[in-house]
């Protein structure tokens, strides 16, 4: 069917103001999923995306969860690999109304002091002008030839911007249905506005909050300093000694399974005009840390982390107070990569913490949280097609990024339906999601859906799998 592609092409050139008219009325639905006032209106989101679906032919439904529901939709198409696609109909809320220039749920088009002309409306970057994005493309592919060039099937939640409680559930209560090859995730940017990208890494998460006890009550440290335990001491030694002088972390067994990026990524990189002074800077910096020998973009990309996320203990209000606290508290948190297990990762700072305890102080650990890192092999074959059809599209040749951060998501499709995910979006760093003014390139949705009508191609064709 990559013979078509030019029609297709073509086809979604002519309908675009279409597009944008469907865009725009799916946008206009007030889908916040934190605020229970909006439940109606994410039903309804779910509702119209699904009748939008079934018109082209898919096996479309919403189904209910404990929360909001979810969009569930199949399509087979010519003999190939099968596609799972994933977005969010939910939004965030509109605080503060007063900061925005337009009504957020009135969508406009807007030409800015650059020129470029932007869909202004919550939701339009993130993530209903993503989704639409792919649903635009298996439209253009199915009026143009009558069919898809590869089975798709869709999961779309209405939970991501409040914490996505009933995706994991529902997809290990339907795990056979969600069957693939593959998953996309349709929820990220590109490198900038001229270079397409494709998110191969994301970082994962362990978070332990820890409490140190001394003595059993507050000391006057006139009458007891010297001789007491003060559990700020022995909490800031424990915190020191968990990177050396290279900003290497020293739990034991901390860097199994952390492999090293390809030297044609890391080539990559170098070419990708990153300035890490401006980068610093941005944030009145000017030293990186952590490992010595690394990039910042591999620091933050591509190497595991610790970070102290908060610490407290003692007398913190105004003025001063002569006191030997009881208790010292800290927030930890450890950013993983590839293969790193979470749990034993965990294990390795407990064991840690309690072998430089003193042997009159206790410690009380909570959890905060744990998922694994992700990291797409360079040659997976449908990295490799849909990376082809990105530059073929945008005419500037497609990177392989990583994340700092953390997308949950990714991680449940591998731990929960086994699945690879390719994060695949058109969004921009300033489309200012989650926050007033929030809006979507018309390049960003018009070139994306032909660069999923792209990638469809070529997938389809022979060895893609």
């Amino acid at each position: 069917m990559s013979d078509r592609l030019a029609d297709v092409l073509a086809h979604i050139d002519a309908d675009i103001e279409n597009s944008l008219e469907r865009l725009f009325k799916l946008i206009r639905i007030e889908s916040i999923s934190t605020d229970p006032a909006y439940a109606g209106a994410c039903r309804e989101a779910a509702e119209m995306i699904a009748a939008d679906l079934a018109s082209i032919g898919f096996d479309a439904s919403t189904r209910p969860t404990p929360g909001h529901p979810m969009v569930v939709a199949h399509q087979d198409g010519a003999k190939g690999p099968r596609a799972l696609f994933y977005g969010h109909y939910d939004v965030q809320p509109v605080d503060p109304i007063e900061l925005w220039d337009t009504a957020p749920f009135e969508p406009k088009i807007v030409t800015a002091a650059d020129g470029t002309k932007q869909i202004v409306a919550r939701g339009s970057s993130d993530d209903k002008g993503q989704l639409m994005t792919f649903i635009e493309a298996f439209r253009a592919w199915k009026a143009v030839t009558g069919s898809l060039p590869i089975p798709v099937s869709i999961l779309l939640e209405g939970e991501e911007e409040s914490g996505g409680p009933s995706l994991v559930p529902f997809m290990q209560a339907n795990k056979d249905e969600f069957a693939a090859d593959f998953a996309f995730i349709c929820d990220t940017n590109m490198w900038d506005r001229e270079t397409p990208a494709v998110t191969t890494m994301l970082r994962g998460l362990v978070g332990e909050e820890i409490t140190i006890t001394a003595a059993s009550r507050d000391l006057h440290s006139g009458m007891y300093g010297g001789a007491a335990r003060n559990p700020i001491h022995v909490l800031v030694s424990i915190l020191d000694g968990l990177r050396d002088e290279t900003g290497r972390v020293t739990l034991p067994g901390f860097y199994d399974g952390v492999g090293e990026i390809p030297d044609s990524i890391r080539q990559q990189w170098q070419s990708l005009g990153f300035d890490p002074d401006q980068f610093l800077g941005e944030v009145g910096l000017s030293i990186p840390a952590g490992e010595e020998d690394r990039s910042v973009l591999e620091k933050i990309w591509a190497r595991p982390t610790c970070e102290v996320n908060g610490i407290s203990g003692g007398y913190t209000g105004k003025g001063f107070k002569t006191v030997i606290p009881s208790q010292a508290f800290a927030k930890v948190s450890f950013r993983l990569v590839d293969q790193q297990d979470p749990e034993k990762i965990r294990a390795a700072f407990r064991a840690y913490v309690e072998s430089k305890l003193p042997a009159d102080c206790t410690v009380e650990f909570t959890r905060h949280g744990g998922s694994p890192g992700i990291r797409l092999s360079a040659e997976n074959p449908a990295l490799v097609k849909t990376r082809a059809a990105l530059t073929n599209e945008w005419g500037h040749d497609c990177v392989v990024v990583g994340s700092g951060g953390s997308i949950p998501v990714a991680g449940d499709f591998k731990t929960v339906l086994g699945l690879d995910a390719l994060m695949v979006g058109f969004a921009q760093e300033n489309d200012r999601i989650h926050s007033p003014n929030e809006k979507y390139d018309l390049t960003s949705f018009h070139g994306g859906i032909r660069s999923w009508a792209r990638i469809l191609a070529a997938l389809s064709e022979e060895g893609a799998q």
